[in-house]
């Protein structure tokens, strides 16, 4: 018996396969169980438009064999078999897929799509046995062949006896090593776990011979062990079923099936495309925010399947960041199920799922917004810290994209607003969006910047994250309106730029130099103020950086001590005022006590921490005795 070589080409390919194209070593099992889908797709085919052929589903299935004494592992299927050239043919030249030239051969157009590229994934099962034999019988041959091969060294093809058409796939399991066991491949409970993992949507059945206690008949309290065949996988996919024969618990089910998340889903998308993309997607909005969803270990990502077979866990690429919360999975019979990783980041047909996918989820969000007002707010929650991310990273690329999803509490309607309804109900005479921010609502309520623009009747958006102004910032405005801080140094009302008397100029020009002399370094400028109504004084910043911008950057690792340019605003109008000029005239030090505590007092208000705060008690000591 001759031993045939592979061609070389086929040999190099069959060592990298086996010790580098997959990563996990049990899907050599989805593989070969795609490989017996695809024989009995063929008869199939076949019998479309053969007469004399009837293809009964319930005679074609494909059966798992374990033999813990033998060590073998077999895969059986009752698919179209091969002939002797089949064999030399698609199994000696390894990539060579006689799936595709089929497929081909056969032009088929009819959905019941082909999966695999026999000759390429079938090498995957020597990253698991020493030896694989092929037994196979052709349909419409009365001979049976067998193939086999202990690897790159080559194989060999010689006449066998087999009665039925079909073809059995028996794997020699590799002996145990100190990294490996080899031995989980030959477990009733492992089988089962890799066949619902990855060909749970296979659509025909998958038997294996199960092991179940059942008591025995007539005799109380005794049991005995029995073998029954059972059926593994589910067959029919939900993403294939018609909506409308779809409940919101059927969704739910499948949510908590797939371990998506211990939550139940805020929403779902069913997606079914079929033009230049053709893919079936069902998309899971999450109620919750996973424990870990910002920290390293969280992985975004959708299921990725090929034609109803698992090809990845998580593939990142058909999500972008901004959605990274999004569960679920699409299934495409346009790619490979032998892709790899690498070669998914460059696919153009996963780019255009993945363009595709994200137009979906936005509108949907949207029409929940719109329609479901209340579970929006629900995710919002959760994940709107995410939508404010995405507008900020990539130097606002997406900003576009998801400034419409946007949403934060008003100063007016007690609740949170769409940047498009504040808008809508601005003012004629308002130029600006007006934002504050503050570590609560409470506390950004009893800021003294607020006055102004609250006297005006202008409504003001708050801002509690540290990521919102980071992103308002990348916006910089929304339908021709520009965001205004309330702590800006120019408001952009007309209250806040009339003129003061030269000779009030001149007074407050001596009162205020001497003040920001006793606060060398630690503000920019000493300033009258036109928003303060009620309050003594508050702190503005000139610049692009804001002073909760500058609470934001020193509490991060890499702090690069970047500072807000502080102004200190006095209102002429309090009881203090006057008596800063008092200080001014008659005792210096007293001014330099009070400017000191007016100074401490507006670090307090905006939640800045003070320099000394020993200093700053006995300071008010000194005013109290």
């Amino acid at each position: 018996m001759e031993k045939k070589q592979f061609q070389a080409e086929s040999k190099r390919l069959l060592e990298m396969m086996i010790n580098s194209i997959y990563s996990q070593r049990e899907v050599f099992l989805r593989e070969l169980i795609s490989n017996s889908s695809d024989a009995i797709d063929k008869i199939y085919y076949k019998a479309l438009t053969d007469d004399g052929l009837a293809f009964d589903k319930d005679s074609y299935y494909i059966k798992i064999i374990p033999n813990k004494e033998n060590r073998t592992l077999t895969i059986r299927d009752t698919g179209i078999g091969m002939t002797k050239e089949e064999l030399e043919n698609n199994l000696g030249i390894i990539a060579k897929s006689g799936s595709l030239a089929f497929k081909k051969e056969n032009e088929i157009r009819d959905g019941h799509d082909i999966i695999g590229q026999f000759g390429v994934g079938f090498y995957a099962a020597f990253m698991v046995a020493d030896v694989v034999t092929v037994i196979s019988k052709a349909l419409g041959s009365e001979e049976a062949y067998k193939w086999e091969s202990e690897g790159a060294d080559g194989y060999t093809i010689t006449p066998y006896k087999k009665d039925t058409v079909g073809t059995d796939i028996t794997l020699k399991i590799k002996e145990n090593t100190e990294e490996e066991n080899f031995d989980e491949y030959l477990e009733e409970y492992r089988l089962k776990s890799i066949i619902k993992k990855y060909s749970d949507f296979i659509r025909y059945p998958i038997k294996m011979d199960s092991k179940n206690r059942k008591p025995k008949e007539g005799i109380k309290d005794e049991f005995e062990e029995v073998t029954e065949e059972q059926i593994i996988n589910s067959m029919v996919p939900i993403w294939r079923k018609n909506k409308n024969e779809l409940t919101d618990e059927d969704y739910e089910k499948f949510y908590q099936e797939k371990h998506y998340g211990f939550d139940k889903p805020l929403k779902h998308i069913h997606i079914s495309v079929d033009g230049t993309i053709r893919y079936n997607a069902i998309l899971f909005i999450p109620e919750n925010i996973p424990f870990d969803y910002y920290s390293k270990e969280y992985e975004k990502g959708l299921e990725l399947y090929s034609n109803g077979v698992l090809i990845m866990d998580k593939c990142a690429d058909l999500l972008p960041d901004y959605f990274s919360f999004m569960k679920g999975m699409v299934d495409s019979e346009d790619l490979s199920l032998n892709i790899s990783r690498e070669m998914l980041q460059h696919d153009r047909q996963l780019k255009l799922i993945a363009k595709n996918i994200s137009k979906k989820i936005k509108n949907e969000l949207q029409s929940l917004m719109k329609n479901e007002r209340e579970k929006y707010e629900q995710f919002y929650k959760s994940f709107g810290r995410q939508l404010k991310y995405g507008v900020y990273s990539d130097f606002g690329t997406h900003k576009e994209t998801l400034q419409d999803l946007l949403m934060f509490y008003s100063s007016k309607e007690k609740k949170m607003v769409t940047l498009e309804e504040y808008v809508s109900r601005m003012k004629e005479d308002q130029k600006y969006i007006y934002f504050a921010s503050g570590e609560s609502y409470e506390r950004i309520e009893k800021l003294p910047q607020t006055e102004l623009v609250a006297d005006k009747g202008y409504e003001i958006l708050y801002f509690t994250e540290d990521i919102d102004e980071f992103a308002i910032k990348m916006l910089k405005s929304y339908k021709e309106k520009e965001f205004k801080s309330v702590s800006s140094s120019d408001l952009g009302i007309e209250e806040d730029k009339e003129k003061t008397s030269e000779a009030e100029e001149k007074e407050y020009k001596e009162l205020f130099d001497s003040m920001k002399e006793i606060l060398a370094g630690k503000v920019s400028d000493v300033r009258i103020s036109k928003r303060l109504k009620s309050h003594p004084v508050c702190l503005s910043a000139d610049g692009e950086v804001t002073i909760e911008m500058e609470k934001v950057l020193s509490s991060m690792p890499d702090n690069q001590n970047v500072k807000a340019n502080k102004v200190l605003e006095i209102n002429p109008n309090h009881e203090v005022f006057q008596s800063l000029k008092q200080a001014l005239e008659k005792d210096k030090e007293k001014l330099s006590l009070y400017t000191n505590l007016l100074y401490n007092q507006s670090l307090l208000i905006e939640g800045l921490p003070i320099s000394d705060p020993v200093e700053f008690t006995n300071d008010i000591c000194k005013v109290m005795v």
